[in-house]
């Protein structure tokens, strides 16, 4: 069953690691998503397993972090943590759904991690269906520390894909809004119609493709 472990917390920090690493004798992951929500874009999923000797400060939920502070961070983790990062597509999204497409993300990140972890740290209230012990922790980028850095890495990764699609398909916002439904993005919908980046399983896609009629993927 996911924890729920109380709506205070001064951020996150290494208890449960600590703790799971006392019971599992090996290395603890944390697992976190990116881009549940927006109407285009893949999910991204990351993994981290922490260095206690190699820890930068600052880690914290990525959701209070400056894009900045994100990027500087998600460097310094690639420079002293083992990290894993996992990504389901748009067409993965639409087959599956989003949220067995973000299972897939996330089980891509742990795989892509090199090592098999004693155990996981999943963010939210359901892990995904794979071999690894594993536990789910609700708000858990707010409490976790490997968790939190998860979330830093799978947030920057994700919004420097959302940069590259922008450049790509230009008017709908992406840059600044991510693929997320903000106005000038729904605005865009509508004039525009939709790009095969779009998530056609999402109701404001379909209704623009009804609009404009089916996109080729590229």
């Amino acid at each position: 069953m996911p924890k729920n472990h109380g709506p205070k917390n001064p951020g996150p920090d290494l208890k449960f690691e600590r703790r799971y690493q006392r019971s599992h004798k090996g290395p603890v992951a944390g697992v976190d998503e990116a881009g549940r929500g927006p109407l285009a874009g893949p999910v991204v999923a990351a993994a981290v397993v922490l260095d206690p000797k190699c820890i930068p400060e600052g880690i914290d939920d990525s959701k209070v972090l400056t894009a900045a502070k994100r990027e500087a961070l998600c460097a310094r983790l690639l420079d002293c943590a083992r990290v894993g990062v996992g990504i389901a597509t748009v067409e993965e999204i639409d087959t599956l759904n989003i949220f067995w497409a973000t299972m897939l993300a996330m089980t891509r990140a742990v795989d892509a991690l090199g090592l098999v972890p004693a155990m996981v740290l999943v963010d939210g209230n359901r892990c995904p269906n794979w071999s690894h012990t594993s536990t789910a922790i609700v708000g858990g980028d707010a409490l976790c520390l490997s968790i939190a850095a998860a979330s830093i890495v799978a947030k920057h990764r994700r919004d420097c894909m959302m940069l590259e699609y922008d450049a790509l398909y230009p008017g709908y916002g992406w840059a600044s809004n991510k693929g997320y439904a903000a106005r000038v993005h729904q605005e865009a919908l509508r004039a525009l119609g939709p790009t095969p980046l779009h998530r056609r399983s999402f109701a404001p896609v379909a209704q623009a493709e009804l609009n404009f009629g089916p996109i080729a993927a590229e």
